[in-house]
């Protein structure tokens, strides 16, 4: 049967595929001898030089000698021979000099074909042999010409200074992915190794894989790596990473796949060595009024470390005098600085139960720019005059200076209230403020808050917090009235800022203080959504008719371009333009997006952590929606959400239920339940 054709080296003659004839096949980079054993139909059934019988189409054929072998002798003599057969073209293809040919022949023009090419190789006479060591000799050197089995090209001089280019990378490419394949066995076999034992570039390379996948710059790379690996996934990289210290158990993935800054740079950390070093008298400033003998109190969490808000009350002949006290973050760090743009860079500071990246240096969020007890600090202050009912009559904004002559827990102040001023009559404010905002529409979500942290012993702990307590609800109510206020002066004087608005809610659910979990949640998803912006519009959601963002400036970027703002309107500096404004916000919207993203999913984390210890434990769930094939609910111990399967109890929206933790994998975000 006529199945081939090829060029015989010194005549042309047409081959004809028979039982017996040795060919060649290429095979993972690799010129195998063989013999046919079997012809069909351009289908061969072959017996190669490693003794296996393969299968192979004529078409995948590198070369067809008409030597024919006798294939009646045993099996493993026609492997002894075909081995003897690739030992002979092996060393007849390195006598070939290939560069010394490209040398004579690359400025030819015309394509070289097999039996010309044999003849510049060898002497003759030539036999099936010289054909077939030429053709292994180009097959393995495929730098100076190119080979289609048929016909050889030589490349210009400038293609094969590319062509060498292209070599050393592959070969730099080789040495990566065996040095990776190895350091991962090693691991993974408990073999003695370290980090400096491998190339760094081979972790990155990995680690970028298994945070990025597709997108990282050399996942193609990491890909051959785990194929040579005994991995089955880049899933399985975290516990090699675990075990090589490269990582520890708890590396939050989050943070290296949104490439959250952890470390200020070192022009940061000298720029704020640099404030901290240097005494500003504020005193000096004849914009500033001093206020250093209101006696300041400031109420937070009891870890808290930067304070950036304070208050205080003071009687007056027609009533009282509160002051709400921002720390003056722009009196230190100016816009563009390199504090400054690595604060933009941040845009928030991020609070985890086992980490904090703060937005500034932790010399200055924690010292510098905090309201220590004590210490003199620059401020912007909004007082409010009001007589003994507590009816607004006048406010100003003025920059100040301020001191803080006692620093409170939530705790403590809620031991005070109803027996010591002034929080016992700073609560009565409070009260009075959110009864006005809730008749002008606001809506009060009222959900409970879970803490979480991690304790010296590495001990998960949490605690449910009612954000409704006195101490809380004061502090919530002051800062909303300080930046409506702050919003009203900044539209008073056209200056623009950063705005917060909210429409109408789509459904109006309830009015007042509402406690049922289910009501609030239900509320929660009939709002609309808040918009940041530079102009002030109504917040429906507040109840005011402006609201800017300006109460903590030490943790959010919005906050510190606000008072900037609200200073240009005293002379201290230039005022950002609407268009740069707009910029600015543009530019640091996904970071923002971001840190809330961190934040929820680490607290998420360390609550499904615990209760990976609590497998059979059972908590009362709120059933909060109802789909076709899981129900969510929220686990009301945790605040958490998760999903539900169905069971053979048919439920409905806001059924209190009783679930047990079937399964728990903080790593993979995962939470299995089942209704008791």
């Amino acid at each position: 049967m006529l199945v081939q054709l090829t060029i015989h080296p010194l005549t042309a003659i047409v081959k004809i595929m028979k039982k017996g004839n040795i060919v060649e096949y290429i095979d993972q980079q690799k010129i195998i001898c063989a013999v046919i054993l079997q012809e069909k139909n351009g289908k061969l059934r072959l017996l190669n030089e490693n003794n296996r019988e393969v299968n192979f189409s004529e078409k995948r054929l590198s070369h067809i000698s008409e030597i024919c072998f006798d294939t009646s002798i045993t099996r493993d003599t026609i492997a002894a021979q075909l081995k003897q057969l690739t030992q002979n073209r092996e060393k007849l293809s390195q006598a070939i000099d290939i560069k010394e040919l490209w040398e004579i022949l690359h400025e030819e023009s015309d394509d070289i074909d097999i039996p010309t090419m044999t003849l510049f190789c060898f002497d003759p006479p030539l036999t099936f042999d010289h054909e077939a060591a030429v053709i292994r000799a180009f097959f393995y050197d495929r730098l100076y010409f190119k080979f289609n089995k048929l016909i050889f090209i030589p490349y210009t001089p400038e293609q094969v200074k590319v062509r060498k280019r292209q070599i050393k990378e592959a070969e730099k490419k080789e040495i990566l992915i065996r040095k990776g394949a190895a350091w991962i066995n090693d691991i993974l076999n408990n073999k003695k190794t370290s980090n400096n034992a491998i190339d760094q570039n081979i972790i990155d390379i990995l680690k970028s894989y298994y945070l990025f996948n597709h997108n990282a710059d050399s996942f193609l790379v990491a890909k051959d790596i785990i194929k040579r690996s005994p991995l089955n996934s880049p899933e399985q990289l975290f516990n090699v990473f675990v075990k090589a210290g490269v990582w520890d158990q708890h590396t939050n993935i989050d943070i290296l796949t949104l490439q959250i800054p952890t470390v200020f740079s070192q022009d940061v950390m000298e720029q704020g060595k640099k404030l901290t070093s240097t005494r500003i008298n504020f005193f000096d400033d004849p914009l500033r009024k001093d206020l250093t003998d209101i006696p300041l109190i400031t109420i937070d969490g009891q870890s808290t470390l930067d304070f950036d808000d304070a208050i205080s009350l003071e009687n007056t002949d027609t009533g009282y005098t509160l002051g709400i006290h921002i720390i003056d973050v722009d009196a230190y760090i100016k816009s563009n600085d390199p504090i400054d743009l690595a604060a933009r860079d941040r845009a928030s500071s991020i609070y985890m139960p086992d980490d904090k990246l703060p937005m500034i240096p932790p010399n200055l969020s924690e010292d510098l720019c905090s309201l220590k007890e004590n210490k003199i600090r620059p401020g912007i202050s909004t007082i409010i005059k009001m007589n003994r009912f507590f009816k607004i009559q006048d406010y100003s904004i003025i920059p100040s200076i301020i001191k803080v002559h006692k620093q409170m827990s939530y705790a403590e102040a809620n031991l005070l209230n109803g027996k010591n001023d002034p929080i016992t009559t700073l609560y009565k404010i409070a009260t009075l403020l959110r009864e006005k905002r809730l008749k002008a529409g606001a809506i009060q979500i009222t959900l409970p808050e879970v803490n979480v942290w991690l304790e010296e012993n590495q001990e998960i702990g949490y605690l449910k917090i009612d954000r409704e307590n006195p101490s809380r609800m004061l502090v919530s109510e002051m800062m909303i009235f300080a930046n409506s206020l702050m919003a009203e002066f900044l539209a008073n004087n056209s200056m623009p800022a950063v705005f917060r608005s909210q429409a109408p809610p789509k459904q109006r659910l309830f009015k007042g203080i509402e406690t049922s979990l289910t009501l609030n949640f239900m509320q929660r998803k009939q709002l609309s959504r808040a918009i940041i912006g530079t102009d002030p519009e109504i917040h429906s959601g507040l109840g005011v008719k402006a609201y800017a963002t300006a109460t903590s400036p030490i943790r959010r970027y919005h906050d510190l371009l606000t008072q900037r703002q609200i200073k240009a309107i005293f002379g201290y500096d230039k005022a950002y333009s609407k268009a740069e404004l707009e910029n600015i916000l543009q530019t640091i919207s996904v970071a923002i997006a971001n840190a809330g993203r961190i934040q929820g999913s680490r607290k998420r984390y360390w609550i499904i952590k615990y209760l990976e210890s609590k497998k059979g434990s059972a908590y009362e769930a709120l059933v909060l929606d109802c789909y076709r094939d899981h129900y969510n609910v929220l686990v009301k111990e945790f605040m958490l959400e998760a999903k539900l399967p169905p069971s053979g109890i048919k439920l409905a929206h806001g059924d209190v239920i009783q679930v047990t933790i079937q399964h728990a994998d903080a790593r993979r975000g995962q939470l299995s339940l089942f209704a008791c």
